[in-house]
C-alpha cells in the first residue's frame, strides 16, 4: 500500500489485516513505520523503489498525493506513472486507487484534475485500476475535516466567501475504508470506477453550522461575494494550522459541486454509511480519545 501512514491509509491497513489479507506497507521510512503491515522501502518519486516494493503482491492501493506542494500536479503524475509502470512489472492484478468526485463536464479545479489524471496514469502500465471517488472525508486527522472543525472552534463570527454555498457530499473515513476493502476481491470491481458518499448533501455553511450546533457552540456566518480563493487561503493560514498552499488548493476544489451522480457501488458493496452528523460525533471522539491518551 503507498500511503500507508496516512489519514485514509494507515485505517485502512487496520481493515485488510482484520480482514485476513497479508498487508505491505509502503514506506520511506520503514524503520520508523508503527503501523500495521510488513513495513518495506517505498517512494513514488523514486521509481527504482518501487518494483522491489511490489514483489510478491497480488494488489496495490494508491493512496499518495502531493497537495502540500507547490507542483503537486506535476508530482502527482510523475508519481502514478511510475507506480503504474512498476506495478505492471511486478505483475499485480489490481491497483485501487482513491480519488475525488466532481462532474468532468464542469471546469474542474487544479486539485480534482489532478486526481482525475492519477486515474489515467496509473494504468499506464496496463493493470487495471479501481477508482473509488470520494468527496469530503470525516474523520480525525483529515486535511479537510480539520478545516471544518478549526474553523467553527477558532471563529464564532465567520465572513465566509461564495463557496460555503456550494453542495458536497460528505463521507466518513470509516465508510471509505469500508468501500476500499470492498472492491479488493471481486472481479467486477476491476477497472471500474465508483463514486460514493454519505447520505446527506449540504452546503459547506450547513456542514459548518452542524457542527457548531453538535460542540455548542454559537456561529455566524457572514457571506461576502468578493473574498478571493487567495485571500480565502491567507485567512485559513491566520486561523487554522492548515498551511497556505494546501488551503488554497482545497478552496479552489470547494466551487465545484462534488456530488454522487452514480449509485453503482450499491449494488456491490450494500453498506448504510453513516450520517454527517453521526460521522463528526466519531471524529470529535476519536480527537478526544487521542488528546486524553497523549498520542
Amino acid at each position: 500500500m503507498a500511503g500507508a501512514s496516512g489519514f485514509v491509509g494507515r485505517r485502512l491497513c487496520v481493515a485488510l489485516d482484520q480482514a485476513g489479507h497479508d498487508v505491505v506497507a509502503m514506506t520511506r521510512n520503514p524503520d520508523r513505520y508503527r503501523g500495521v503491515g510488513l513495513p518495506v522501502r517505498g517512494d513514488v518519486q523514486d521509481p527504482a523503489t518501487l518494483e522491489p516494493a511490489m514483489a510478491g503482491c497480488q494488489a496495490a492501493y494508491y493512496l499518495v498525493h502531493s497537495l502540500q506542494d507547490a507542483d503537486f500536479e506535476r508530482e502527482d503524475a510523475a508519481g502514478a506513472t511510475a507506480f503504474g509502470e512498476a506495478a505492471a512489472r511486478a505483475g499485480l492484478g489490481r491497483i485501487i486507487y482513491l480519488g475525488g468526485l466532481g462532474n468532468d463536464a464542469d471546469t474542474l479545479s487544479a486539485h480534482l484534475r489532478s486526481r482525475r489524471e492519477v486515474e489515467k496514469l496509473l494504468g499506464s502500465g496496463g493493470v487495471p485500476v479501481t477508482v473509488i471517488r470520494a468527496a469530503i472525508v470525516i474523520g480525525h486527522g483529515g486535511i479537510s475535516w480539520e478545516l471544518i472543525r478549526q474553523l467553527v472552534e477558532h471563529l464564532p463570527v465567520m465572513i465566509t466567501p461564495k463557496w460555503v454555498s456550494t453542495r458536497t457530499q460528505p463521507i466518513a473515513v470509516d465508510d471509505v475504508v469500508a468501500y476500499l476493502v470492498g472492491v479488493l476481491e471481486p472481479a467486477a470491481a476491476s477497472g471500474q470506477v465508483y463514486e460514493v458518499g454519505g447520505p446527506d448533501v449540504l452546503q459547506y455553511s450547513t456542514m459548518l453550522s452542524r457542527v457548531a450546533a453538535i460542540e455548542n457552540r454559537t456561529l455566524v456566518l457572514l457571506p461576502v461575494p468578493l473574498l478571493t480563493p487567495g485571500l480565502s487561503s491567507l485567512w485559513l493560514s491566520f486561523v487554522t494550522d492548515i498551511d497556505i498552499g494546501t488551503g488554497r488548493n482545497l478552496i479552489d476544489s470547494m466551487t465545484n459541486e462534488v456530488v454522487v451522480r452514480d449509485q453503482s457501488i450499491k449494488d456491490l458493496i450494500p453498506i448504510q454509511p453513516m450520517s454527517y452528523d453521526d460521522a463528526v460525533r466519531s471524529a470529535l471522539r476519536e480527537r478526544r480519545e487521542d488528546q486524553e491518551s497523549g498520542s
